[in-house]
This record gives C-alpha cells, sequence and structure tokens, in this order.
C-alpha cells in the first residue's frame, strides 16, 4: 500500500491529518481518484444524499476594497456598477421561494451604500418568507453583526481566501489578515454558521499554506467552506497569472471533506467555470451545497469576479431544472430542509 493510500485510511476512519500527511495528499496527483471516492464515502456517511440548494442573489457589484484577483475591486474602470433596490432583493428572494430553495445567498462587494439600516429592512422582509439567509457582504464591526444576527441572518460567508498573513498583505492592498481572523471570531461568537474558504492559485502560494489552511478551518471548525480555484480577470494585476489547478482543488475539497465530515462544502461554480461539468464533480468528490443564481439579465452578467463564469447567460429558471436534474442523474435528491449544519459524533 502506497503512503498515500495509508494517509486517506486514516483520515477517512480518525477525521485527522497532521500537515505533512494533509501535504503528501496535496502534492500527490496519483492518489486524487481514491481520495475523491474516501470524501464521498465520508460525505455520505456524515451529510447524506441530499444536495442543497442555496439562491444566490448578487446584489451589488460597488466595492470598497482592492484585492488583486477580483473584478469587482475599487480600481477595476472596466465593470458596469450596479446596485439594486431593497424591492427588487426581495422580489429575488421570493423568486428563490417559488423555486423551491429554502436558503438565500445574499452576496455584494464590500458597498458602503448598504448601511445597517438598510439591510437589516431587506433581512426583516426576507425572514418573513421563511427563509435561512446567509451573509456575503466583508468586513463590518461587531456591532453591525450583531445587529444583522438579530434581525435574522443565519449564516455569513467571508473567504479569508489564504490564511498565510504575507500572502494575504499581498494580494489583498490596505486590507488586514488580522482584521479578517477578528471578523471570523467575532462571526463565530455571534452565533452565526460560519464558512470561509481558500481560493487556489494565488501567486506565491505553496502546497505548505494550503495544508495551514485546512488545519485552520478545522481548528475553527468552519460550518461552511467555499474553496475555488483562480480564475484570472485581465481587468485585474492578476489579469496574466495562470489558472488556479483545477485538480489540486479537488484534492483540497476532498481532504477537507474528510477532517470536517459534517460540514458544508459547495460545488463552487468556477470549477464549472474551468472544467465544464466541474460541479458534478466535485458533487462526487465530498461536496454538498450548490448555488444556483437567482439574479437575472444585467445584473447577473455584471457581477464579473471573473471572465467567462459558467452559467452567466442562463435563466434563474433553467439554473434552478438544470441542477436539479444533474443531481437526480448521479443518483442524488434536492434537500427540502433549509441545510443547517447537523454536528454528528465524530
Amino acid at each position: 500500500m502506497a503512503e498515500w493510500q495509508e494517509i486517506i485510511e486514516k483520515g477517512k476512519s480518525s477525521h485527522k491529518l497532521t500537515h505533512e500527511e494533509i501535504c503528501c495528499l496535496l502534492a500527490e496527483p496519483a492518489c486524487e481518484e481514491e481520495l475523491a471516492r474516501a470524501a464521498d464515502e465520508v460525505r455520505h456517511a456524515y451529510v447524506g444524499d441530499g444536495v442543497h440548494l442555496r439562491g444566490l442573489i448578487e446584489f451589488s457589484n460597488y466595492c470598497r476594497q482592492n484585492c488583486a484577483y477580483c473584478g469587482l475591486r475599487r480600481d477595476n474602470k472596466n465593470i458596469k456598477r450596479y446596485r439594486l433596490s431593497a424591492a427588487e432583493i426581495v422580489a429575488l428572494a421570493r423568486q428563490a421561494q417559488a423555486y423551491g430553495y429554502k436558503t438565500v445567498v445574499l452576496q455584494s462587494g464590500e458597498d458602503e451604500y448598504f448601511t445597517l439600516p438598510r439591510l437589516r429592512a431587506i433581512l426583516l422582509s426576507i425572514k418573513e418568507l421563511d427563509l435561512a439567509v446567509t451573509l456575503s457582504i466583508g468586513e463590518r464591526s461587531y456591532a453591525e453583526y450583531k445587529a444583522l444576527r438579530e434581525a435574522g441572518a443565519d449564516r455569513f460567508l467571508l473567504r479569508i481566501e489564504t490564511t498565510d498573513a504575507e500572502l494575504y498583505a499581498r494580494h489583498d492592498p490596505g486590507m488586514s489578515h488580522e482584521r479578517r481572523l477578528r471578523c471570523l471570531q467575532d462571526l463565530k461568537t455571534l452565533g452565526y454558521e460560519v464558512g470561509t474558504g481558500t481560493l487556489v492559485g494565488l501567486p506565491g502560494q505553496t502546497i505548505d499554506m494550503l495544508a495551514r489552511d485546512i488545519l485552520f478551518y478545522q481548528q475553527i471548525d468552519a460550518d461552511m467552506l467555499g474553496i475555488g480555484p483562480l480564475v484570472p480577470n485581465p481587468h485585474t494585476p492578476l489579469g496574466d497569472a495562470a489558472p488556479g489547478d483545477w485538480h489540486l482543488t479537488r484534492r483540497f475539497v476532498a481532504i477537507l471533506r474528510l477532517l470536517l465530515p459534517d460540514s458544508n462544502i459547495p460545488a463552487t461554480t468556477a470549477m464549472d467555470t474551468l472544467k465544464p461539468g466541474g460541479r458534478d464533480i466535485m458533487l462526487r468528490s465530498g461536496a454538498n451545497v450548490v448555488m444556483p443564481n437567482v439574479t437575472s439579465g444585467e445584473a447577473r452578467r455584471n457581477y464579473a469576479l471573473y471572465p467567462g463564469k459558467a452559467c452567466v447567460n442562463d435563466t434563474p429558471e433553467h439554473c434552478r431544472s438544470c441542477m436539479s436534474a444533474r443531481i437526480a442523474a448521479m443518483g442524488r435528491f434536492v434537500a427540502e430542509d433549509k441545510g443547517f449544519r447537523q454536528r454528528r459524533k465524530i
């Protein structure tokens, strides 16, 4: 038995691996299929065969930050900015409910127009629809996070992208790695289900860094983990960078499933963008969540994190039926509950 096979068996049974063992799996392409199968078995045992669909509402592409990899960055003058009104956001949430989604994800750049009173009013209206709400709006104060939690927000997605402080400073200019960590801790303290994640393929990133990311996510017991490869945007400083390694990203996700067996792990759109059918493969490699886009028309096209985004020209109706068919084709089903993390004894 190869060393990597022994490591996979250890991870599958104990849900614990050392830094060195994680590095071994990340660096070994030969282990990928067996690792993915093990992750799929752990996924089946801990979170079942239901796939949770969460309706994504991209409500603003304004952003005060200037991240080197993101098309929404403040200094990008090649993007048409937009923000939806409160009425439009609530209408999209109502549409998501009609499609059968039990959760909506309100996602935007860090748009200072959406003050606490505005966000609170939107949240209160959406919660009347009996939907779980995930916010993905970036860094806010403890007091704001607390008020949004009290208004009904259930989950918060705040990707750290890398736990390496130097790499973070290089690609997130003007931002504080320490503040990012503090925000994640604030969210945990306030009782949110907390999601975070890594951008695989940042220039200067190493296998060692990725392994430390994984151990950090296990250390904070992350409830959700969104992992995606870098898709270079020509209107950013990383426009000429190589795309993130799709296969390395897959191995990363599979290891996360071994070590955080009952967490929610999305099959991200970026995996479909780099490889047609990528989300289906990820659902067979440990993932259990998909976030179909409910935003439509010009707003959907202008939320341009990166070029060539999968399904950008589809309608929300088509996304719903397409994903349902893809899920059924792999012998899985669309989950009917709100998809809160069900902690299982490990």
